[in-house]
């Protein structure tokens, strides 16, 4: 079967049609780059909603430390989230007793712009690590941000 311009210009249309809305909400759910930095980092020990429950705290029951609960960081700093100490707890500044090393397997150097950097060799164009790596904090500061509860 040969398809011409205009009949995949058709067949697009009508699939955009049918699919629309939930595309667009699937494409939006997949952008949010801090859920998706927090499912991947975080959600592990401090579950899904930051309060250290659900399926998804699998790591909990092997941890000397027990979680904070991330929904309570506003609340517990006066209504403020502590930004700066979140960034530097993330980025590896500031070190959580409970977070270990940054050589331990969850967390690794995986927001340190100096060994992101490497990956720079696999890149076709220059591109600013420390850039990704801050946007990459941010995103999850801003999805932790989101946790709190009122």
């Amino acid at each position: 079967m040969k398809f011409t311009s205009l009949g995949l210009l058709a067949a697009g249309a009508i699939a955009l049609a049918v699919t629309g809305p939930a595309a667009a909400s699937d494409r939006k759910a997949k952008m949010d780059l801090g859920k998706r930095e927090y499912m991947n980092s975080c959600a592990v020990c401090h579950g899904a909603n930051g309060k250290v429950e659900g399926p998804e705290v699998a790591a909990v029951e092997f941890l000397k430390t027990m979680p904070t609960d991330l929904s309570t960081l506003a609340k517990r700093n006066g209504g403020v989230l502590p930004v700066d100490r979140l960034y530097a707890v993330i980025d590896g500044r500031q070190l959580v007793k409970g977070h270990g090393t940054r050589d331990m397997p969850i967390w690794g150097d995986r927001y340190n712009r100096e060994t992101v950097k490497a990956a720079e060799y696999y890149m076709d164009m220059p591109y600013d690590m420390e850039m990704y790596v801050r946007s990459r904090v941010l995103a999850l500061v801003d999805y932790i941000n989101r946790l709190q509860v009122k």
